[in-house]
């Protein structure tokens, strides 16, 4: 039996737009429901189902230890409750060609707008962890992105191919090779990621990029480049991948230091977020509005 076709509305035909739009989308990292909402409401485009922290939500290395189901039930804890396309990090595809079809069945099914998956080994290790980051041969990686397009039923859900290339030292050369393969291969978009602390590299792979298809920029390290500046060199998704949950740590960690140093709840009373305003989030006005 035919799964039912997605409706008109549907997010991943929302991102299709964007992404073709006269400005650069941005997207935040998340991990769960109410970050989700959080991101949308600073007014970004999308929210970004990041591995790194779902991952560290679990308490655990992002070294492909969360399982698929883990992951997409994160993300379709974030697309419940949030009108605007979630981009679900997907690591290597949790496998072979098989794993990734199944992965692109499922996360379509779930209504995920797109789903992202890079070239490195299984089991993968973060980028920017101080490990081997070996990749897979590019005509294995070919392989997957053929394989999740061929399990694709909506033309408008889409699959991000991700080049670790200059991540594992490799040459812009070697990068632009790879992304030119997974394009041909029906890629909707490639994500070219780095870990240099300036974007040099980045903008002169977009600038010999001939903008087939939309490029993908996470600008973890090289922190000072704009969101424009990006855009005009080809990038059309900016991606700020964990900021978020890195602002969070952070500020619980004072939070916490500081109630265990005072021993009252008063100390931290300017520091935190108020009832109220958890409440609006959750959602928990309506519920005693409706109430019996």
């Amino acid at each position: 039996m035919s799964r039912p076709i997605t409706p008109p509305t549907s997010k991943s035909a929302r991102l299709r737009e964007l992404l073709a739009g006269p400005v650069p989308v941005t997207a935040v990292g998340a991990h769960d429901g109410l970050t989700a909402k959080l991101v949308e409401r600073a007014g970004f485009d999308a929210v970004w189902c990041s591995s790194f922290e779902v991952s560290a939500s679990y308490g655990l290395p992002d070294a492909s230890l969360v399982t698929m189901t883990q992951f997409l039930s994160a993300a379709e804890a974030m697309d419940a409750i949030t009108d605007i396309p979630i981009v679900a990090d997907c690591d290597t595809g949790f496998g072979g060609p098989l794993n990734v079809a199944f992965a692109v069945e499922r996360y379509e099914r779930a209504n995920i707008a797109a789903m992202c998956i890079e070239d490195k080994l299984f089991p993968k290790m973060n980028s920017f962890a101080d490990a081997a980051q070996d990749l897979l041969p590019t005509e294995e990686f070919v392989l997957k992105i053929k394989a999740g397009k061929e399990a694709q039923s909506d033309d408008r859900f889409l699959l991000i191919a991700r080049t670790e290339a200059l991540i594992a030292g490799q040459c812009i050369d070697e990068a632009l090779y790879r992304v030119h393969a997974y394009a041909e291969a029906g890629a909707d978009a490639v994500l070219v990621h780095s870990k240099s602390s300036r974007p040099d590299e980045i903008l002169e792979l977009g600038a010999r990029w001939d903008n087939r298809i939309p490029l993908v920029a996470v600008p973890t390290t090289y922190a000072s480049v704009s969101e424009q500046s990006l855009f005009e060199a080809g990038y059309r998704l900016v991606i700020y991948a964990n900021q978020g949950m890195r602002a969070a740590v952070k500020g619980m960690r004072e939070v916490l230091g500081k109630l265990r140093v005072a021993g009252h709840a008063e100390s931290v009373h300017d520091d935190i977020a108020t009832m109220s305003e958890i409440f609006e989030l959750q959602g928990m006005t309506a519920a005693f509005r409706t109430a019996p």
